[in-house]
Order: structure tokens, then sequence, then C-alpha cells
């Protein structure tokens, strides 16, 4: 919880808010007092709930701010639930809110930020999908049981009714959170007719609250795993985004590729699967991948990063292998090559990562990682001369720290002799790094002669010429290490003359 809240030992009780949350009997004490907390935490709520009220409105707290406060969490995000259309919202919160947004007013949500929270305030509302189409019809409710049946998860489809600090459970979701089961509200089928989608955030929500998927629920997503195709690219980025930054995210991969929702959406996961004989054995590519994925998660608070989920980190470990399918080939005598899948795997995450709508940026950074990640092993017992290692902190560029991690991640041996051998080696690698570092300008090797002193040394203009000329430096830079002004010019001038003779 943010600093400077209040905390049920110190806050005092508001006696309305303690009788009327008390006397909704499904709570128990600590649930009801985890309720009070976030009224106390978040005064605007209650404040927000009065204002709604003198208007002749009603407004609730709903779906995953009740559930997280049930839970013992509370963030920075409030979800309200209102019978008031988007137009009247917005009359409501104008002069109140220190910002309003109304990008998603079609869909009848208003945002608000008020004292650092931000806030959704969303129209009653139920909506489905067309068989063909992508985008969802939305209709506006009158009531909050008409809002709360159509929320994906029972768990999510809990309400407090405010000021008057009213629970509301209509669908057992409090059961169901003390379960830690995922049910819908309705049937399962019925459910994900109206929003595909929200198999996909059955995956999520599983790995982000590490709770159980019912079988009935398990088993429409398998039979309507084909539903998910209707759901545009970025909804599914959204979602893909979340259960891979969640504390749990094989729990959720896994049961995209059990219910064949990955086939749908990320088919290069299910393809890992690679069959094993017994005259062909090699290691589960499939189990590897998220044993790597989970190792990367345990190094993300080390080396350079900030400590936070890494999406690229997390896509690049997930990723890495998926150019073995393509490149497996059976060698006499028993064994399996993957010759080159890391290039290959390279080129099918930027089409896979493409396709599903991500960013330029991250493309470039999830192949290249994907591309450099066997790159290591070339080091052997470190053997590589001052140059290779040079040309391998070049190669990774800002990525280095990124690619340490993956690297070190994608030993998933349970040999421990092995294990700890590779550590050792990747050590000392990382040590010939540092000492590079100390040495010379390591994270940004420039030759040294830039492009204005190669055209005054060389009396040429701007063109080819300079562009090789260039490259012959940086190459110099490399295989040497810092030269000085003068050897460079030395060494420039006599690769001029052998170029021209």
């Amino acid at each position: 919880m943010p600093s400077g809240f209040p905390t049920p030992e110190t806050a005092p009780a508001d006696p309305a808010v303690q009788a009327a949350v008390s006397h909704s009997g499904s709570l128990s004490e600590q649930q009801a007092d985890r309720v009070r907390e976030i009224l106390r935490a978040y005064p605007v709520a209650e404040e927000l709930g009065r204002r709604f009220q003198q208007a002749g409105f009603t407004l609730a707290l709903v779906g995953g701010s009740v559930r997280d406060a049930l839970l013992g969490r509370l963030g920075n995000d409030l979800d309200f639930t209102t019978d008031a259309r988007p137009e009247q919202i917005l009359k409501l919160v104008k002069g109140w809110g220190e910002a309003i947004w109304d990008v998603g007013i079609a869909f009848g949500t208003v945002g608000v930020r008020k004292n650092d929270l931000q806030i959704e305030i969303t129209t009653y509302r139920s909506e489905l999908y067309d068989r063909n189409s992508r985008k969802p019809e939305v209709s506006f409710g009158d009531t909050i049981e008409e809002d709360l049946v159509r929320r994906d998860f029972t768990v999510n489809a809990m309400a407090v009714r405010l000021p008057e600090v009213e629970f509301i459970d209509p669908h057992h979701g409090l059961s169901d959170l003390a379960e830690r089961v995922l049910r819908t509200p309705g049937t399962p089928e019925a459910s994900f007719s109206d929003d595909p989608l929200r198999m996909l955030r059955a995956a999520r929500f599983a790995a982000q609250l590490d709770f159980e998927v019912a079988p009935e629920v398990v088993t429409a997503m398998t039979e309507m795993a084909d539903r998910i195709e209707i759901v545009s690219a970025e909804r599914i980025q959204g979602e893909l985004n979340k259960l891979v930054l969640s504390q749990h995210p094989r729990k959720g991969l896994s049961l995209l590729v059990d219910t064949g929702l990955a086939e749908r959406v990320l088919p290069e996961l299910p393809a890992l699967r690679l069959e094993r004989d017994e005259h062909h054995r090699h290691k589960d590519v499939y189990e590897h991948s998220l044993t790597v994925l989970e190792q990367a998660i345990a190094l993300e608070e080390t080396g350079e990063g900030d400590g936070k989920p890494d999406l690229t980190l997390r896509l690049a470990a997930l990723l890495h292998d998926i150019g073995k399918p393509r490149t497996r080939r059976f060698e006499p005598g028993g064994g399996v090559s993957f010759h080159h899948h890391e290039l290959v795997g390279a080129k099918m995450t930027k089409k896979r990562l493409r396709d599903l709508k991500y960013s330029n940026e991250l493309i470039a950074d999830v192949s290249r990682l994907v591309e450099l990640h066997l790159r290591f092993h070339g080091y052997g017992s470190g053997e590589w001369t001052d140059s290779a290692v040079r040309r391998y902190v070049r190669d990774a560029g800002p990525l280095l720290d990124r690619l340490h991690k993956l690297t070190r991640s994608d030993c998933t041996t349970r040999n421990k002799k092995k294990a700890q051998a590779l550590s050792r080696t990747y050590d000392s690698l990382e040590r010939r790094i540092a000492e590079l570092k100390d040495q010379e300008e390591l994270d940004a090797i420039r030759p040294d002669l830039n492009g204005d002193q190669i055209m005054a040394l060389l009396d040429i203009k701007p063109g080819r010429e300079v562009g090789e000329a260039y490259k012959f430096l940086l190459e110099l830079r490399l295989e040497q290490g810092p030269l000085g002004e003068e050897a460079a010019t030395a060494a420039l001038r006599q690769w001029w003359t052998e170029r021209s003779a």
C-alpha cells in the first residue's frame, strides 16, 4: 500500500461503514475489514458515490478492485460501474477529477485521475460478438445485476454499492475466491460466445492469481478455441502481455497449450512439443522453454535492470528455441541436431510478433536476443580473444544485460557439475567484459576517426568510400582496441594506398 495511507490498526472506523459492511453477512470479519480498508485508504470512493447519489444515480466499486481488496491487495486503479450513461458520467466528474479521458466512451467507459488514482467509471452494460465480427456490440443496462452477470468470472462479479457500502455477490464469487478457482457467472459457453477473449483471460488470471480453472471452463475453452480467431491481434497481444508478465506464466501458458488456444494465437509454442522415441531421445524443448522463462524471471532483479517484469527478456526466453522444430535433423547413430535454429528462430520471432502487432522496437530487440542466445557457447573454456569479446559486446549493444540473463537462464541441465562449469565460464566472460570496459569505451565502440576526419585526410566527399573507410577503422578498433588518432591515421592512409593500387 502507498505510504501515508491509513491502516486497519491506525485508521478510525466510520460507524456507518462498520455496520453496513458487517451486516453483509457473507463476509468474514477479515474480509469486511478489507472492504472497509479500501474505503479508508481511498476516501474518494465514498465521495464519488455520494456525488452520483445526489445526482440520482447509483455507483458501485466493482470487479478487480473488489477482488483485490478481499485478497488484501490495494493498488492505484479503481473500477466503478453505474446506471448513469457516459455523457452523464462526464458531467458528474467534470470539475471533480484532475484529468478526464474519454477514449473508451464508445464502450461506456470514462477515465478520471484523482489524487494519483486511476479511476474508470463504466455504465452498466452487456456486450457480445457477432459470429463474424472482430468488435463487440455494446448495449447499456439499467441494473447492477445485469452488469455483473456479463462479467468474465465470478471473482470479478462482486461489487460494493456506494455510499451505502452494500456488498453484492449474486454469483458466489466470494466462495470461488476462497477456493481459488475461476468460474463464469453463467455457462462458460455463453460467456465465451459473448466475448471469446475471456478464454485468454482465464489463462491470464490463472497466471496472475495462481488460481485453478474450473473443469467445465477448461472444457469450454477447448471446445470453443477456434472462436478466438475473431478477436483482434491487438486485444490478444494485450492479454498475452499480462500473462507473460505475471508471477506464474507457466500456469497460463500451459493452459493455452492444453486447450488448443495456443495453436491459434502462438502456434510456435505447442510446436515445441517434439515427439520423442526410443531411438531419438532429446530434451523436451517445450518444457525446457518454460523453465528458461522461469529462470529468466528469477534473474530480473540482477544486473542493470530495475527489478520490474521485463517483457522483452521474458518473450525472448519463451521464444528462443522456436526454430528447433524446423531445423531438427536425425543424425547417424541416433543423435539429433538443430543447426542454425537461432537464425531460423529469429526470423520466426519477427513474423509472430509482427502478426501480434508488437512495436518495431520490441520486435527488433526480442528477435536479436533469439539470434544471439547461442553465441556464448563459442566461448568454450575462455579461448575468445579480446577481439571476439569486443564483437560480442558490440553485437549485443544495449541488450547485453538481457543477453547475460537469457544465456544463463538457458542452462536447464540436471547435471550439477555441468551447470556449475557453464556458470563459471560465463562468470569468466563477464569479468573479461568488465575488464575491457575499464580499459576501453566498450559500450559504444567507434573508430578512432570520425567521418569528417576521414574525408579531410583522404580528400574525398561524402559517399560510399567514406563508409568503406569507416568500416575498415571499426574492424581495426574491434581487433586491436583503441589505437589513438595518430596510429589510426597511419593505418587509414596505408589502407587507402593499397585500395587505390
